[in-house]
């Protein structure tokens, strides 16, 4: 699960009530550490990893001001694409591809997840793995379950943190993310690495943050327990030559290609579709003066990584801007 995924958690601290930033004593803080201290050392993890971890004197200011100061606006999917999709980053795409072929094609073998999608999940997480985050993701965690806003998924992702750190896949300097607790180059929450992250290389380490082989084979494998379809595409962009009635469109209204070629939906390119037996949802999301896509199963499979529609499409655009 990558950072956008921490926007549907809620919860409460345990017996801590949220609090301006300037008036978190170092007191209570510091008794907070000392109960997920004595929780993570009933669940086994090792003292000596727990001193290290939570060696904290501070919640962290940053943190809490990134946290209650997101900015509130929408954009359009045309807004986003512009942004999220620029040429320099297909180009990239195309790059990373055929500089990784051989190491995808190997992941691909044992996943059967299509590796452009790995790609613009690689892409769109941390630029290719060029932007990890900064934040250690304990301290980090640590703030936002003292905090008390969303305090009982952030609990639990601390705990997941500190199980990954006692399970000696990375020290606690190099645990590093977002300041949501996202993760790596996959950006994964540390409950989303302890079910999906997979030592590629055979080192005893599942390292997301600086091997690509573990990167990859991470990627591959979450979308593959999420139900990956192998030999399906994501979906496609589509025109229209005629409207579309009111009902037609939206990712839960799925109909074969014949349907969709009988109202007058076309591929990209304007030609019919040579397939008619496949099922597939018209998406339309700037209305339908705007793009068009017709989006299949795997299109789903991708919005467990992160449940944003305009996210699944960059991701899908940018794959199939790689190969």
């Amino acid at each position: 699960m990558s950072a956008a995924a921490c926007a549907l958690a809620s919860g409460t601290a345990f017996g801590h009530t949220r609090q301006p930033a300037g008036a978190i004593g170092t007191g209570d803080y510091a008794r907070f550490l000392d109960g997920v201290r004595a929780q993570a050392r009933q669940e086994g993890i090792p003292a000596a990893v727990l001193d290290q971890a939570l060696a904290l004197q501070t919640p962290n200011a940053r943190v809490l001001q990134l946290d209650r100061h997101q900015p509130e606006f929408t954009l359009t999917w045309a807004q986003y694409r512009a942004r999220v999709i620029s040429p320099q980053r297909e180009q990239k795409a195309a790059q990373a591809y055929g500089e990784n072929l051989g190491l995808l094609t190997d992941i691909w073998r044992r996943y059967r997840v299509d590796p452009r999608i790995v790609i613009g999940i690689w892409g769109l997480e941390s630029n290719f793995g060029t932007r990890i985050g900064s934040f250690n993701v304990v301290d980090a965690l640590a703030t936002l379950s003292f905090d008390g806003r969303r305090a009982g998924f952030f609990r639990s992702e601390l705990m997941a943190s500190l199980r990954i750190l006692g399970n000696g896949d990375v020290s606690p300097p190099d645990m590093l993310g977002s300041y949501a607790g996202a993760m790596g180059q996959p950006q994964f929450m540390p409950s989303s690495y302890l079910r999906y992250a997979v030592d590629e290389t055979g080192d005893g380490k599942r390292n997301i943050w600086t091997s690509r082989p573990d990167v990859f084979a991470s990627i591959s494998n979450y979308l593959a327990s999420s139900g990956w379809i192998t030999g399906e595409p994501w979906g496609q962009p589509v025109t229209l030559t005629r409207p579309i009635a009111d009902g037609e469109s939206g990712r839960q209204t799925v109909r074969s290609l014949s349907h969709w070629d009988a109202v007058g939906v076309r591929r990209a390119d304007g030609d019919r579709f040579s397939r008619t037996d496949v099922a597939g949802a018209l998406l339309l999301p700037d209305g339908p003066a705007g793009d068009a896509f017709l989006v299949y199963r795997n299109f789903n499979v991708i919005r467990r990584y992160n449940p944003s529609d305009f996210y699944v499409l960059a991701v899908g655009l940018i794959g199939d801007a790689a190969a």
